[in-house]
């Protein structure tokens, strides 16, 4: 089992910033894929910047805005977000899989207990 703790949402006025760390721990034998997705009450929830092997995909909303950065040796992710807007806000949970597809699919095997992000116009 892979555990996944997020940090660092709270809330912001519109064109504000606020960074997400994830780290991972427990059975990590190899390199596993990280990424962000988000939910807000009664939407599926979506993927919002992922890395496919060392490259990196966001979602078209998000492009330009928010920045994912991964470190493997030590199994953390982070979402730097910037100009955010009133429609980010959301519940953002961290992923994660051995299969870096798994993630492009939105199907991880693995999420954290997800972070609060509000955005107030």
């Amino acid at each position: 089992q892979v555990q996944l703790v997020e940090s660092g949402g709270g809330s912001v006025q519109a064109g504000g910033s606020l960074r997400l760390s994830c780290g991972a721990s427990g059975a990590i034998y190899r390199r596993i894929c990280m990424g962000w997705f988000r939910q807000v009450p009664g939407k599926e929830r979506e993927w919002v910047a992922v890395y496919n092997h060392d490259t990196p995909l966001y979602t078209a909303s998000v492009e330009g805005r928010f920045t994912i950065s991964q470190d493997s040796a030590k199994n953390t992710v982070t979402l730097q977000m910037d100009s955010l807007k009133p429609e980010d806000t959301a519940m953002y949970y961290c992923a994660a899989d051995r299969l870096c597809s798994a993630l492009v699919a939105g199907t991880p095997a693995y999420w954290g207990q997800g972070t609060q992000v509000t955005v107030s116009s």
